[in-house]
C-alpha cells in the first residue's frame, strides 16, 4: 500500500480562478487522512517543467511512494505525470469534473468547494488501498500460428516472418491460395483505380512464402486443438505439438446457401448463375451461356430486395421458406408443420448476408462486367443496382465502368426475372429514367453471400473450460466476433486475432492490410505477456486478479462470466487463472459473491472505502442529495471529459468514480453506498445487445443481469429499486449525458425523497 503521499493540488485550468488551492492543501495536510499524507502542496501549473520537478524534488527528499495529482482529467496529461514504477500515482479531476461542470445551486452556496474536497478524499483514499502490481511474466514461445493459406493467411505470414517472428501456417486444403487462388482478377488493389481490373499474383505469394525459411508450411490438414493460454498455447497439428505465442486466424468464407437465390430466378431458369459461379468461368477459359454460346449481353444484378421475399423468421430464430403469413412451426398442427422447411443455422446466416447491398458487391460487380468486356468484347454488360456502394478511392473504378460504352448501369428495384426462350427478361422499377424496364440478356449474375467459416464450423478446438468454440457468434453474423468499433481483429480468445473474410466482409486489399494488422496484434500479445502486462484494451497493465483461495465456494460464477476464458477449474473444481488470456476487465472480480478477487490497484475494498469517502448532508435540507455515478472508463468517461471540455454542467450533487468496466461492478459497492445513505447509485456504460460496443464484451449486460439481483435486496431493505439504475452511453453521448444525469437525480429528489438510511 502506498504509505508516504504527496497531494498536489494544480492552479492551472481555471482551476485556481475558482478555488481556493491553498486552503485546499491544507484542509489535506490537516484532514482525515493526514497521517499518509507527507506533502501536500499546491501549485499555479503542475503540469509544466516547473510543477513536476518540484513533485519530483519532493519524491527524492521525502521518499514518497504515491502522489495523488488533483488537476485535470487523468485521460490527459498521463504522460506527463509519471514517477518512476516505484512510485503509484492517483489522479483527481478537479477541472473537468469539478470546475468546467459545475452546476450552482443558489439554495446552497459553496458547493465547488464541498466536491473538490471529497473528490480529493476519494483519490487519496484509493492509493492508499493501492499496491504496485507484480506482474507474472512469463517465458513466452515466439511462434505466430496462421490458420488459413489463402490471400489473408499467406499475408499475415509473411508480415510476422518479416519482423523475425518464426511462423506456422496451417491450410486444410491441400494447396494454398484460398478463394484468391479460384479468382480470375481482382478490382484495382493499388495504385491506378481507373484500371479495370488488377492480376491478385496470388502465386507469386504463395511461392515467397514457401521460399522463407522463417515459414513452415502444413497443407492437407486442420488445428486439432489449441491448449493453454497466450505466449504458451500448445497447438495440435497432424498429430504434432507446437509450441505457439499468438494465433493469426485468416480462414476466409464460403458461398453462401444457394437456395436463398431462388426469388432472382436461380435454380429455376438456367442462364442464371451466381458471382462465384461467373468467377470460375473467368477464370477457367470464358464466359460461356448454358448452351455452351458466348453471350451478347450479361447482366449482372446488385439490388437484393427480392432475396428475403418469401423468407421469414419464426419464433424459434430460424430462417424459414413458409410464407409471411404461415405460423411457427412449433405452433402448428404436425400434419401443416410437415410442410415447412425450417433450415439450419448457416442458412440463416446466409439469409442475413443477403439482405442488404455491401460495397463488396457493387465491386464485385463492376469488376466482372469488365470481365464481360474483356473476354467477351462483342458483348454488352448490364449493372442493376439498387444502392452503388463505392466510398472513397473506388468512386474512381466505379467512374471509369461509367465511361465504357459497353457497360450500361442503371439505379433500380428488381421485381423479377423470368426465362423468356433462350433469354432471361429482368423487369425493374423505380429506374434513374422514371421508367419501368425490362432487360432482356443470355446470362444473369446474382450476387453470391459471404459467410464466414465461423458461421458453419465455429470451432477452433480450444481446449478452454468455456468450449472449443468462439461464443455467441450469432451476435456478429457469425463472424469471428470482434469489437469492429475501437479494437479490430480482437475475438473473445485473448492471443487469437481475426484477419480477412472471416472477420468481416473486405476485398483483397483490405484482406492484405487486415493480414498485416492482426499478424502484428499476434506479436504485440507476445511481447505483452513476455513483460507480465496485458494487451488492449487496458494494454500495459500490469495487474492480473489475485484470489483468496481459501473462502472460494466454487459457486463457478467467475469461470462462467469470464468474457475471455481466462479461468478453467482445477481438479477438485476451484478457479484456475490464466494470466495471459486476461484482459483486465475486472469481470470476475464483479461477479464474485465472497468478494475473494481483487487487484492489485484496483479492488472492491478500494472502491468501496472511495464511496464512504463522500460527505453525505443528514437531510436533504442540509446541503442537498448525493448520487454516486460509476463511470466506465471506456465510453462513459471520456464522454463525461468531452462533454465538461465543451462548458456542459450537471447537478453539482453528483460524485463520479472510473470503473474498468461495468462488469467489474460489485453489488457490495451498491450496499455500501446505500448504507451509508447515498440517495441514488447511477451506472454509466457501454451499450450492450445486439449493438454492443463493451470493450470487454459482455460487461454491460452482465451488470444489468446483476442489477435485478441487487434491486431485489434493495426491496428486502425497504429501499426503493429505482434508486440504482443503469443507462447506456456510447464515446459520442457527450451531449447527452448531462442531461441524463440532472434527469437521474431529478427524478430521485421529485419522486423518492431522502434515502431512508440516511443519518444513520
Amino acid at each position: 500500500m502506498a504509505e508516504k503521499l504527496g497531494v498536489y493540488i494544480c492552479g492551472g485550468c481555471d482551476i485556481g480562478a475558482n478555488l481556493d488551492v491553498d486552503a485546499l492543501a491544507q484542509f489535506v495536510a490537516g484532514g482525515k487522512h493526514s497521517a499518509a499524507v507527507t506533502v501536500a502542496k499546491a501549485n499555479p501549473v503542475l503540469c509544466s517543467p516547473e510543477g513536476k520537478a518540484e513533485i519530483e524534488a519532493d519524491i527524492a527528499a521525502q521518499g514518497l511512494d504515491g502522489v495523488v495529482c488533483c488537476a485535470c482529467t487523468p485521460r490527459a496529461k498521463w504522460d506527463v505525470f509519471r514517477f518512476g514504477e516505484k512510485v503509484q500515482v492517483e489522479r483527481v479531476s478537479l477541472r473537468e469534473h469539478c470546475v468546467w461542470s459545475f452546476q450552482d445551486d443558489p439554495a446552497f452556496p459553496g458547493q465547488m468547494e464541498v466536491i473538490a474536497k471529497d473528490y480529493i478524499n476519494m483519490g487519496v483514499s484509493k492509493l492508499t488501498k493501492s499496491r504496485i502490481p507484480a506482474p507474472e511474466i512469463t517465458e513466452s514461445y515466439k511462434t505466430v500460428l496462421v490458420v488459413g493459406g489463402g490471400y489473408a493467411g499467406l499475408n499475415a505470414a509473411l508480415n510476422a516472418a518479416s519482423l523475425g517472428y518464426p511462423v506456422v501456417l496451417v491450410e486444410k486444403a491441400d494447396t494454398l491460395g484460398g478463394k484468391a487462388a479460384t479468382m480470375y482478377k481482382s478490382f484495382p488493389l493499388s495504385g491506378s483505380f481507373g484500371d479495370k481490373t488488377q492480376e491478385i499474383g496470388v502465386k507469386e505469394l504463395i511461392a515467397e512464402v514457401q521460399a522463407n525459411d522463417k515459414i513452415k508450411v502444413i497443407t492437407g490438414t486442420t488445428v486439432e486443438s489449441l491448449a493453454g493460454a497466450p505466449a504458451k498455447y500448445k497447438a495440435t497439428i497432424g498429430g504434432t505439438v507446437y509450441e505457439i505465442g499468438a494465433v493469426v486466424m485468416a480462414t476466409g468464407w464460403v458461398p453462401g446457401k444457394t437456395k436463398f437465390l431462388a426469388p432472382l430466378g436461380y435454380g429455376k431458369v438456367k442462364n442464371v448463375v451466381t458471382s462465384a459461379e461467373f468467377e470460375a468461368m473467368a477464370k477457367n477459359g470464358g464466359i460461356k451461356t448454358a448452351e455452351g454460346k458466348a453471350p451478347t449481353s450479361v447482366a449482372f444484378i446488385v439490388d437484393t430486395s427480392l432475396l428475403m421475399k418469401g423468407v421469414n423468421y419464426d419464433a424459434c430464430g430460424a430462417a424459414c421458406a413458409a410464407p409471411e403469413d404461415m405460423p411457427c412451426k412449433e405452433d402448428q398442427p404436425a400434419e401443416a408443420a410437415d410442410e415447412c422447411e425450417v433450415f439450419t443455422y448457416e442458412d440463416k446466416e446466409s439469409a442475413k448476408h443477403l439482405a442488404y447491398s455491401s460495397e463488396l458487391t457493387s465491386l464485385v460487380a463492376l469488376k466482372q462486367a469488365n470481365y464481360v468486356r474483356e473476354l467477351a468484347p462483342d458483348a454488352m454488360a448490364y449493372v442493376i443496382y439498387d444502392h452503388m456502394m463505392v466510398p472513397g478511392i473506388n468512386e474512381k473504378y466505379y467512374q471509369t465502368a461509367q465511361d465504357d460504352p459497353g457497360i450500361m448501369l442503371t439505379k433500380g428495384t428488381v421485381t423479377s426475372v423470368e426465362e423468356a426462350g433462350s433469354e432471361v427478361v429482368i423487369k425493374a422499377k423505380n429506374t434513374l429514367i422514371g421508367d419501368d424496364i425490362a432487360i432482356s440478356a443470355d446470362l444473369v449474375v446474382v450476387p453470391t453471400a459471404i459467410v464466414p467459416t465461423t458461421a458453419a464450423d465455429p470451432t477452433m478446438n480450444f481446449v478452454y473450460r468455456q468450449g472449443p468454440a468462439f461464443p455467441d457468434l450469432d451476435l456478429f453474423d457469425g463472424f469471428a466476433d470482434s469489437n469492429y468499433i475501437c479494437f479490430p481483429y480482437e475475438t473473445r480468445r485473448t492471443g487469437v486475432y481475426a484477419a480477412g473474410c472471416v472477420r468481416q466482409p473486405m476485398g483483397l486489399g483490405l484482406a492484405a492490410e487486415d493480414a498485416a494488422g492482426a499478424a502484428l496484434k499476434a506479436i504485440q500479445c507476445i511481447e505483452s505477456a513476455n513483460r507480465g502486462v496485458s494487451v488492449h484494451p487496458r494494454s500495459g497493465d500490469l495487474s492480473f486478479p489475485e484470489f483468496n483461495f481459501m473462502r472460494c465456494t466454487q459457486c463457478k460464477r467467475c469461470t462462467e462470466e469470464c468474457p475471455f476464458g481466462a479461468l478453467d477449474d482445477d481438479e477438485k473444481g476451484t478457479p484456475m487463472p490464466n494470466p495471459t488470456r486476461c484482459r483486465r476487465c475486472g469481470t470476475c472480480m464483479g461477479a464474485c459473491p465472497e468478494r475473494v478477487i481483487s487487484f492489485a490497484n484496483y479492488g472492491i475494498d478500494q472502491i468501496g472505502s472511495a464511496i464512504k469517502e463522500v460527505k453525505v448532508p443528514d437531510t436533504l435540507d442540509a446541503g442537498g442529495p448525493r448520487v454516486i455515478i460509476l463511470a466506465c472508463e471506456n465510453d462513459a468517461y471520456p464522454a463525461l471529459d468531452m462533454a465538461a471540455m465543451r462548458g456542459r454542467s450537471w447537478s453539482p450533487y453528483v460524485r463520479f468514480l472510473s470503473v474498468r468496466c461495468l462488469g467489474s461492478v460489485n453489488a457490495i459497492w451498491v450496499a455500501d453506498a446505500m448504507s451509508k445513505g447515498v440517495d441514488g447509485l447511477l451506472m454509466l456504460g457501454c451499450k450492450y445487445g445486439d449493438d454492443y460496443q463493451c470493450h470487454f464484451v459482455k460487461g454491460s449486460e452482465l451488470c444489468n443481469r446483476r442489477k435485478e439481483n441487487i434491486a431485489e435486496s434493495l426491496g428486502r431493505l425497504g429501499v426503493e429499486p429505482e434508486r440504482v439504475e443503469q443507462y447506456e452511453v456510447s464515446i459520442d453521448m457527450y451531449d447527452k449525458v448531462p442531461d441524463m444525469i440532472d434527469d437521474f437525480v431529478s427524478n430521485i429528489v421529485n419522486n423518492f425523497g431522502p434515502n431512508p438510511f440516511k443519518g444513520y
